[in-house]
């Protein structure tokens, strides 16, 4: 419970351990709430009562309804519908009283459990709040970072070490407290050839009773072992009493663990918030930087916008892939390159240069750090709200609510520091140029992942029916048996156990140099049967160890853990399409795949392509370019994408192109009267994308109209991908160009992109 992050984490584990050795709750629902998942769903199950309700929602309490103690829990809230829908519509649902019975049938961890399913975005507050009821207020309120006690605590041969994290640097402290000791400081930050040095400087310390800080082990794997030796040789005989060795590192698996269980450990985190890492950046700053400079006045405005960017990109990150597709790791030093920078350009150019300044800002120093081109034009759209004319200007906003001004007039670092503590304590989204529904997202990954890494912490097998569930022997068989039943296994159709015939479909759609669709087709059924033939094995083989026919390899150990969570096994992903659906979503999602597929077999080419049913998307898209330029006798490289939004549904394939369907909006909505994009409704976070046309145009043709937005197309909501040896990306699809009535930069704030699935 080092970090922030994992410190609820900590206090949750005690409080449900001590919760269940006093029989306050049982283990099944303490597994529904990290999970969602509490038994295997059998036959016919109730239909979602109303639109509104969320798919997920309903499939967890169906979940639900197979503990005892949830049973009547869908039947009670399909009876209660206009009422559960003032709890779901609510700002702060938990303080709401439940419909019906429920208030007085449920006891409060239940009614946590029904919270996760209807709003998992308001979880985390009322864990906070079981924490406290429980154990007490000081288990969620960590006690501040203190060396000298961390110091009180060490001895001279239990090392002091600082577990780093981006944007903290505990430098400064460290040298302001040996000063305060009257105690000598020696600092060395490791790397290549190094090592010796650092031997030599332990060995002079550990007489002199001096300090030594070995700063950044993590970028010294190969002298780590060395270390450890060295250490482990320390004794209380040899040493002087005031030595200390101070090790800093970012968390690494090459770090020697000995050192870490003998050692101290302190972290030092940036402070959270815009406020807070603006506060931050002023407090150790010097009015010398504002006076050494011709145009300080202009300085000032200038350096207050670039520091209030610094922060913004800081904190962008929680936001996940809506803010961006990697988080990228912003330290302090990109930070002081720009001040420096700032202070020459204005010293020497009489006209301030904003092109250079943007460039050397958001192309060189934190787009040096920007590894993927959507994220890099998302910072340089950031950048231009701060070094343009305006800023220099009293009054300037840097967001549309008009909270965040710049200081007006011409402001001593005091005075600055005033009007910075001015500012919200808590930011809302749109600082960002994001939608309210960003909230959302982020307090949602919040509650998922802090249940993910409890679950990692749950002990392993035994019964998951500690009020009276299924053992998770009798789930996994009955979910492995469930799951065979429904792969296509010898049927009139399906012969031999694989699901498609792959010669007799190639017979029926033969290579034709007019229509590459049939190798499409062909490819896509190869790659489905190598999934199916993975699944129909592992399912198969767990179901003989469940029953003890044959050992439980590690593999099959793997993949029970996951099932029984509801997760979808890491050995499938292995030869799967990308997916972050759960288990039961996923063998949905894929069963769907392979029907699609068999109906295409059946029926010929559909009029319109479901997108997202493909394996490969880009050797569908590059079929429908072949196609093109075979018809119409062009080079194929000369081709690009047009795409028109229909809203109406084609009965027949297009002449030109092809007509898709199966995209979901991210970051905004679609409006149907106008045709164009538009903001989200409050609480929906993904929308059904209309059917487009996706249009072939030669290069020299191809106009971008003002108003259009170019928006990436990802497999999934989590957008980063890597470089796949076919050379594209496994996540990334291409960019689709779709109307707007708003100017380009205000979706890229937003984060907007399409998604061939969600997550649900």
């Amino acid at each position: 419970s080092l970090f922030e992050k994992d410190k609820l984490l900590y206090s949750f584990l005690v409080c449900t351990r001590l919760m269940i050795s006093l029989d306050k709750i049982n283990s099944s629902e303490l597994s529904f709430l990290l999970s969602g998942v509490g038994g295997v769903l059998q036959g016919q199950q109730p239909i979602k009562p109303a639109d509104w309700v969320p798919d997920r929602t309903w499939t967890e309490m169906l979940h639900a309804s197979q503990l005892p103690s949830f049973k009547e829990l869908p039947g009670e809230f399909t009876a209660n519908l206009a009422k559960w829908l003032e709890v779901y519509d609510s700002t702060d649902p938990a303080a709401m009283q439940m419909p019906g019975k429920a208030h007085e049938k449920y006891n409060s961890f239940q009614k946590i459990c029904i919270l996760r399913c209807l709003r998992p975005d308001k979880v985390v507050p009322v864990v906070q709040q079981l924490v406290i009821d429980e154990m007490g207020q000081e288990y969620v309120e960590p006690p501040p970072f203190d060396l000298k006690l961390s110091y009180e605590d060490s001895s001279p041969i239990s090392p002091l070490i600082f577990v780093l994290s981006p944007g903290a640097d505990p430098n400064a402290a460290l040298i302001q407290f040996a000063d305060s000791f009257g105690v000598k400081l020696e600092s060395l930050s490791l790397g290549q050839g190094q090592g010796p040095i650092a031997q030599r400087m332990i060995d002079d310390a550990i007489d002199r009773g001096t300090w030594v800080v070995l700063q950044n082990c993590h970028l010294a794997p190969s002298w780590m072992p060395a270390l450890e030796a060295k250490v482990e040789g320390f004794s209380l005989e040899r040493a002087h009493p005031q030595f200390r060795l101070w090790l800093t590192s970012y968390p690494s698996d090459k770090f020697p663990v000995s050192i870490l269980q003998n050692g101290v450990k302190m972290t030092l985190q940036p402070p959270k918030g815009i406020r807070a890492n603006m506060l931050n950046t002023y407090f150790v700053m010097e009015d010398g930087y504002f006076h050494g400079c011709k145009k300080a006045k202009d300085l000032k405005k200038l350096h207050f916008g670039l520091a209030f960017f610094h922060a913004l990109l800081q904190e962008r990150r929680k936001f996940g892939p809506l803010g961006f597709n990697i988080p990228y790791e912003f330290t302090e030093s990109d930070l002081k390159i720009c001040q420096t920078q700032l202070q020459m350009f204005l010293d020497e150019f009489d006209i301030i240069p904003w092109e250079a300044l943007r460039y050397t800002a958001g192309e060189t120093n934190y787009g040096g750090r920007v590894t993927d081109g959507h994220d890099r034009r998302t910072t340089a759209t950031m950048l231009y709200d701060f070094y343009n004319p305006e800023v220099i200007k009293d009054g300037y906003s840097f967001s549309e609510s008009g909270n965040y001004i710049v200081p007006p007039g011409d402001p001593t670092l005091e005075e600055t520091r005033e009007h910075l503590k001015g500012f919200p304590l808590l930011e809302s989204p749109e600082v960002f140029g994001l939608h309210e529904n960003a909230n959302i997202t982020c307090a949602r990954s919040e509650t998922y992942a802090l249940f993910d890494s409890m679950l990692l912490l749950m002990p392993k097998g035994g019964s998951g029916g500690g009020g009276g569930g299924q053992t998770n022997e009798e789930i996994l068989e009955a979910l492995a048996t469930g799951m065979l039943e429904r792969l296509p296994i010898k049927s009139e159709k399906y012969m031999f156990g694989l699901p498609f015939r792959v010669d007799e479909v190639s017979e029926k759609y033969p290579t034709d140099y007019n229509e590459s669709m049939n190798t499409v087709l062909t490819q896509e059924l190869l790659r489905f049967n190598r999934v199916i033939d993975v699944l129909r094995n592992t399912l198969q083989q767990l179901v003989k160890a469940v029953k003890g026919l044959i050992v439980m390899s590690g593999d099959l150990e793997a993949l029970a853990a996951s099932m029984v969570t509801g997760a979808t096994p890491a050995l499938w992903m292995k030869a799967s399409y990308p997916s972050l659906k759960p288990l039961s979503s996923y063998f949905d999602d894929f069963i769907k795949r392979i029907d699609f597929l068999q109906q295409w077999i059946d029926e010929g080419p559909p009029p319109v392509f479901w997108l997202s049913g493909f394996f490969f998307t880009q050797s569908f898209l590059t079929g429908t370019l072949q196609n093109y330029a075979r018809k119409h006798k062009v080079a194929i490289d000369t081709l690009k994408w047009d795409f028109m939004v229909r809203l109406d549904t084609p009965s027949t394939k297009a002449d030109d192109g092809c007509f898709v369907n199966g995209l979901f909006i991210d970051g905004a909505a679609w409006d149907h009267r106008k045709n164009v994009l538009t903001e989200q409704k409050p609480k929906v976070l993904f929308e059904v994308m209309p059917i487009i046309q996706l249009l072939p145009i030669l290069t020299t043709d191809f106009k971008l109209k003002k108003g259009d937005y170019e928006s990436p197309l990802y497999k999934t909501s989590a957008r980063r991908g890597t470089l796949s040896t076919t050379g594209h990306s496994t996540n990334f699809v291409m960019n689709m160009i779709i109307p707007t009535e708003r100017e380009e930069r205000h979706w890229v704030k937003r984060g907007v992109a399409l998604l061939t699935q969600l997550d649900d």
